[in-house]
């Protein structure tokens, strides 16, 4: 039976071999653009990410280099060959360029980022790195926030770099940090987010001294602008185990700066009355949403399934006949979800969405057995909007109960529902509600002038539609005319 060297060099041999495989692969761009630098009597290597993903056997086409040329020599050297430069990143030491290159039998668009060996750290109360240049790329490395991110392949010889044993880390399947922990995220507090992030994405362990540090740094999370945390956040959320990196973040203590209505959410019982608290419910819920999406990771849905019950702790109540009650939390749920998203600097169109459908996943539960009435799902398909499938996705994952059979019927009724909705859509084109009289009509009928009659008129025939399906125009007519006699 194999021991636990031998596993461990079988794993190194394993990565060793998918990098050469990967490495190949992105060859031509790769030594093409090192002989250019060489030529200009400077050096470049593979680096960081790029690295780790080439050993994972999971290399893109967006390539990460480093060099001892300065910014303004990049440009020399990648301008004339690449078919696009763009310098958004220069004052941190960073050229972009794009370039198509052929590998094999295919033409395919490499992404390419140059940065110069720095090393950078923040004043205590400064959001921004002050950034300085270093003349050796070991001094590059040891900067770097993990030792998975710490290794480089020196172009075009293809020499290994590994002075911080990110190999053996990788194999190991742990984060560790190329310094002290305390060093690295005094250097940069939003790399205690990226080892959540890292966890998350590589399902990853996280080396106990590192966890130990990010317990004791949470709160110089602080420093760092809503913009970088809110964007490290998305990368753990749309990870394939989220679950694993909001864990690590709740445990230590660094949600309670990103993210404290999560931690808010360990309460004894649900609304249920089940002995499990709300934020196990949740990362349940988040778990089974993903499960139901199709195609690429869908942050709107996965941060509502995150979000939907925020709103309990404020409403939590103990009724007499020992009930947990959580009355109206959906409502205070979508206000604390906006003004949360709003800190985090969130696009305005996705805090309307996701505090939208945190506002409405409990609207299912009336349903029943099917008890609506066409004008109810009618109401319900309107309010859902152009957020209807993400809402049936994340009902349907809002039922965690270990009860199979009041699972079954959840989920039969939900089937009920939305083969009515299908039904109602065929009939009446659903998807478009409005009445049947336009606002130039309305005013035509009535005589008036534009103003708020006009909207209340139109609110009143929108009313009428939702209630009686669609109407004809002379059956329109006259029901707008007799709401305009009992107007006076």
């Amino acid at each position: 039976m194999p021991n636990a060297n031998e596993d461990n060099a079988s794993a190194l041999s394993q990565v060793q071999r998918r990098a050469v495989s990967e490495l190949l692969r992105v060859s031509p761009v790769a030594d093409d653009l090192a002989r250019r630098f060489q030529e200009a009597g400077f050096t470049l290597a593979l680096v960081g990410g790029s690295v780790r993903d080439a050993l994972l056997g999971r290399l893109g086409n967006d390539l990460d280099f480093t060099t001892d040329a300065r910014p303004e020599d990049v440009l020399k050297i990648v301008r004339p060959w690449a078919d696009a430069t763009w310098e958004v990143g220069i004052a941190f030491g960073t050229v972009g360029a794009q370039k198509d290159a052929r590998v094999g039998d295919a033409v395919q668009r490499f992404q390419i980022e140059v940065t110069t060996y720095r090393s950078e750290a923040y004043d205590r109360t400064s959001r921004k790195p002050e950034v300085s240049y270093g003349d050796s790329i070991a001094e590059d490395l040891v900067r770097r926030d993990f030792t998975v991110n710490a290794m480089a392949v020196a172009l075009p010889e293809k020499e290994f770099i590994d002075p911080y044993g990110g190999l053996d880390d990788l194999a190991a399947r742990v984060l560790r940090t190329p310094g002290t922990p305390e060093e690295s995220f005094s250097d940069d507090p939003l790399r205690m987010m990226r080892a959540a992030r890292f966890a998350a994405q590589l399902d990853f362990e996280v080396a106990p001294e590192v966890v130990t540090a990010m317990q004791e740094m949470a709160e110089r999370l602080e420093i760092v602008s809503a913009e970088r945390v809110r964007d490290e956040l998305n990368k753990l959320i749309l990870s394939a185990h989220p679950r694993k990196g909001l864990t690590l973040l709740v445990q230590t203590g660094l949600a309670d700066h990103v993210l404290p209505e999560l931690p808010a959410l360990r309460l004894e019982r649900d609304e249920h009355h089940r002995h499990k608290d709300v934020y196990d419910h949740t990362l349940i819920v988040l778990e089974q949403a993903m499960a139901l999406e199709e195609g690429d990771p869908d942050l709107a849905l996965r941060l509502a399934a995150l979000l939907h019950d925020i709103g309990k702790p404020k409403t939590r109540r103990f009724e007499k006949d020992g009930r947990v009650s959580f009355h109206h939390h959906e409502v205070v749920g979508a206000k604390m979800t906006k003004k949360r998203m709003m800190e985090l600097k969130y696009p305005n169109e996705l805090v309307k969405d996701v505090s939208r459908l945190v506002e409405l996943h409990l609207r299912f539960h009336g349903y029943g057995t099917g008890e609506w009435t066409d004008s109810a799902v009618r109401r319900y398909v309107r309010d859902a909007g152009p957020l209807l499938d993400r809402l049936h996705k994340l009902t349907r994952s809002d039922c965690t109960t270990r009860n199979k059979r009041k699972a079954a019927a959840l989920s039969r009724a939900y089937d009920g529902l939305e083969e009515r909705i299908a039904q109602l859509q065929e009939q009446e084109e659903l998807d478009a509600i409005r009445p049947a009289l336009d606002g130039n009509q309305i005013m035509e009928i009535l005589g008036v002038h534009p103003g708020p009659v006009v909207g209340h008129a139109y609110k009143f025939l929108l009313e009428l539609r939702l209630e009686n399906g669609p109407m004809e125009h002379d059956a329109a007519v006259s029901a707008l005319k007799e709401w305009w006699t009992e107007q006076g």
